[in-house]
């Protein structure tokens, strides 16, 4: 039996509501222009939500246009940028079941006619109202005996079309869901993707928030495997507002939570998340990751990842995805404005004016110029802070266990030891890893000068507290900044306790290093594109734990992507696979790390179920998914 999808124009096919648009166009430079289009945007939500007649909506909107019919050439160009997206990945379904769409709308075919049949919609497909001319070519009305004039028009055009099959409407007001109840429907999908009316919503079958899960639902090709709105993603601690909304633009449901979540809780929240946002303060534990029944990814909107159990992720074929420089400067900044005021004891000056107390004294304040900075760790933020330091006249000298090369004059020293007993200031730049757990320890702070500036902008467990505390307050310390540490409150609604509190000349700030508008803009950015490549294509460039591979888009065939452990002999398998399906291969990538295999293969052939059981089937296997 034949599948019929009756669709709605206005706020379905299109973005936007037709009427309105040619509302700014015909009443451009009009002074009734802002109080006509306010009353006309009105009287579409009191049509769409079934509050008025229809007919009563479209003559009193048709009165306020002032609209003629040389507001249509621009009113459709408008219109043709303004097509769903969804609809527009879509035109494969348009072509391939031309027989069986129709469009169906209160609108107009003079503008609705040239939109749709550019989809391949064919024209004698298209049921809308037809408007009237004065001889001036001005709208004076529309033909009344049209039924889409009026309430019910759409269920009697159904009607009269007599279609023998099932019949699926999608559209977004009360009168697409008339068919329905009408009994002329088989389903009415509420097409929530540009405008969500609630109480049509509460009407219908099924909410699409895409024509994907309409095609979803409806076992049919698409331009998408599955559809996004079905993917879940759990954003936590805060992630930047730019973030949320580049993956909700991308069709993906997002729930966010506004501070970390313990092993527990988030064991228990992340079923069902298919992709995890975090910061630095949640852990993604082993047991965490046993709980994540459908994750694919994990974003961490900062630099670090040592927060997550990258091995855990990598066997459970999760990819993780970081910003290694977005945050970069703001760092810098910050320990660069932190050197400069500790040398010149200002923060404990502040607090005494504070607190009333006149404190005029040069003893003890130094400038920076000329004194030498050791950098512990000569990555993005070190390698950076190297060359602003030098520029404002420091001394730069660097450790790092890699050999890194050094930028503009900077010296690399051989040992941790000699760099701890050259400089005079000592920033450090390490990463998360265990073994750097207490790499500065009382051994460590016995080899530095007397008087040194110490700060800590990088993880909390890579310094020893006690110890640092003690050489705070032995004066061994001149100075101190630390904006990490071992433990941290979870929100900022929780309390912070430290050993370091009410220290001399000693600046704690909590963990904000790279927390500034445009640090946290850029990773708001960066991270989701990153996983929104990830699902679209299969991209892994940058991923901290697969394999990197860069692909580009599909055009034409269908992506399958195979996760497996790193053994001999599994794309042979895969290939004997394509082989006995009598399947041609028309790319293929492969790449491997020690431990995973991450093979994409691309295929101009429409696959069997068992061809993508039987893959899933291959042992070793880690996870597989079809994209397209």
């Amino acid at each position: 039996m034949d599948k019929y999808f009756i669709i709605d124009f206005d706020s379905t096919l299109t973005r936007v509501e037709a009427m309105d648009l040619l509302a700014s166009i015909s009443l451009q430079g009009l002074p009734q222009k802002a109080a006509a289009e306010a009353r006309i945007k009105e009287l579409t939500d009191l049509g769409m939500n079934g509050e008025i007649s229809f007919r009563d909506s479209l003559k009193e909107r048709l009165l306020l246009l002032e609209a003629k019919e040389s507001h249509l050439p621009p009113l459709i160009e408008l219109l043709k940028k303004q097509v769903s997206i969804s609809f527009q990945r879509n035109k494969e379904f348009f072509k391939q079941y031309a027989e069986t769409i129709f469009v169906i709308s209160n609108g107009f075919k003079e503008y609705i006619t040239p939109i749709v049949t550019e989809l391949g919609i064919k024209e004698d497909h298209i049921y809308a109202n037809e408007l009237l001319f004065d001889d001036n070519g001005k709208v004076i009305g529309f033909s009344e005996d049209n039924p889409l004039s009026k309430d019910g028009g759409k269920a009697e055009v159904i009607r009269k079309l007599d279609l023998d099959g099932d019949i699926y409407v999608i559209g977004d007001g009360h009168n697409d869901y008339e068919i329905k109840a009408a009994g002329l429907a088989n389903k009415f999908y509420a097409f929530t993707e540009n405008v969500s009316r609630e109480k049509v919503m509460k009407k219908a079958d099924h909410i699409a928030p895409s024509l994907e899960e309409v095609l979803f639902e409806n076992k049919i090709m698409s331009a998408f495997s599955y559809p996004k709105n079905r993917i879940k993603v759990l954003l936590l601690e805060n992630v930047h507002p730019i973030g949320v909304d580049l993956l909700e633009k991308e069709g993906f449901t997002v729930e966010e939570y506004p501070a970390g979540l313990d092993e527990e809780e988030l064991a228990e929240k992340i079923k069902g998340v298919s992709i995890l946002g975090i910061r630095s303060k949640t852990q993604v534990t082993s047991k965490v990751l046993e709980n994540a029944d459908r994750l694919m990814a994990i974003g961490a909107f900062c630099i670090g990842t040592n927060q997550i159990d990258l091995e855990a992720a990598q066997e459970r074929g999760v990819a993780v995805f970081n910003a290694p420089f977005s945050n970069t400067r703001s760092v810098v900044e910050l320990a660069i404005g932190e050197i400069i005021m500790l040398t010149r004891n200002i923060f404990d000056k502040a607090v005494l004016m504070h607190q009333g107390n006149w404190d005029k004294s040069a003893s003890g304040s130094k400038e920076i110029r000329g004194k030498k900075l050791g950098i512990i760790g000569y990555g993005n933020i070190g390698a950076q802070l190297s060359v602003v330091a030098e520029s404002i006249g420091l001394d730069v000298y660097y450790y790092d266990l890699e050999e890194k090369l050094a930028l503009g004059n900077a010296t690399k020293l051989d040992s941790l030891k000699e760099l701890l007993q050259t400089a005079d200031i000592i920033s450090l730049h390490v990463d998360g890893r265990p073994e750097n757990k207490n790499v500065i320890g009382e051994a460590e702070f016995k080899l530095m000068k007397d008087g040194v500036i110490f700060i800590n902008l990088s993880r909390g467990h890579v310094v020893d507290i006690p110890a640092l505390k003690s050489n705070i307050e032995s004066g061994k310390i001149k100075g101190c900044a630390v904006d990490v540490f071992p433990e941290e409150p979870k929100s900022n609604k929780d309390p912070f306790e430290s050993e370091l509190k009410g220290l001399p000349n000693t600046i704690l700030s909590p963990h904000i290093g790279g927390s500034t508008e445009e640090a946290q803009e850029n990773i708001g950015n960066f991270v989701p594109n990153r996983i929104m490549e990830y699902i679209n294509t299969g991209t892994t460039t940058n991923s901290v734990n697969f394999p990197n591979l860069t692909l580009p888009r599909l055009q034409n065939a269908h992506r399958l992507i195979h996760i497996h452990k790193n053994v001999p002999g599994i794309i042979a398998k895969i290939n004997q696979l394509f082989a006995k399906h009598e399947i041609n291969i028309a790319g293929q990538y492969l790449k491997t790390n020690e431990k995973i295999g991450y093979v994409i293969t691309d295929i101009d052939k429409a696959y069997s179920k068992d061809l993508i059981k039987e893959l899933r089937a291959i042992d070793h296997t880690i996870k597989f998914r079809v994209l397209y």
